[in-house]
């Protein structure tokens, strides 16, 4: 297991991380890209804890992923099954597992201070945090792709499963798009990422 996460992770990560998968008997599965998430937790009916994570995610966004997940495993055991999925439980499990693993021999200089301000409360998911995913996209594979808000008003773009939006207006956090074949209005994150069309 060392050998496959030190693909997947930076290399002064894998012995703690290694740790904790042992600790607390997680059946780990690296898997294909999945829009709608980077990775997630269940309790298999044979009650082993599996959990998922993208393989394309790069190692510093594989391993927050990975340890957002193992806080859920450990929050559940610790507070029971009825606490919210991203509630204060999972907070302060998630802060405390990776608090830990925020130093300059295992991440970058330059995402340092963001992981510290992010861990102060970190939310459902690390792409929420402008400032933060913007910084971790820095360390992907290059990609056509482009974030919502780094568009211009009224640029005509593409999203994951073919449909067509032209960018509007910020409505208080989000950017309401028009879908060009029906007319009706969605609301996108910033960080959503896009396919921009020539126009």
């Amino acid at each position: 297991m060392s050998d496959v996460l030190a693909k997947y992770i930076p290399e002064k990560a894998v012995a703690p991380v290694f740790e904790l998968i042992v600790q607390n008997q997680v059946h780990l599965k690296i898997v294909h890209e999945r829009v709608t998430r980077h990775g997630d937790y269940r309790r298999g009916i044979s009650g082993k804890h599996e959990i998922t994570v993208n393989s394309n995610l790069n190692q510093y966004k594989f391993l927050i992923t990975l340890i957002h997940e193992i806080a859920h495993l450990v929050a559940f055991e610790k507070f029971g099954r009825n606490i919210k999925p991203h509630g204060q439980e999972w907070k302060y499990t998630f802060q405390r597992l990776m608090i830990p693993l925020i130093r300059p021999e295992i991440f970058p200089n330059q995402l340092l201070p963001l992981l510290a301000r992010h861990f102060k409360n970190p939310t459902a998911s690390s792409d929420t945090d402008a400032r933060l995913a913007l910084a971790l996209k820095y360390f992907d594979a290059p990609t056509d792709k482009s974030f919502v808000f780094n568009i211009p008003t009224g640029s005509i773009f593409r999203i994951h499963n073919g449909k067509i939006f032209k960018k509007g207006n910020l409505r208080v956090k989000r950017y309401e798009c028009t879908e060009i074949n029906s007319g009706r209005v969605f609301l996108f994150n910033p960080n959503a990422e896009v396919e921009l069309l020539k126009p």
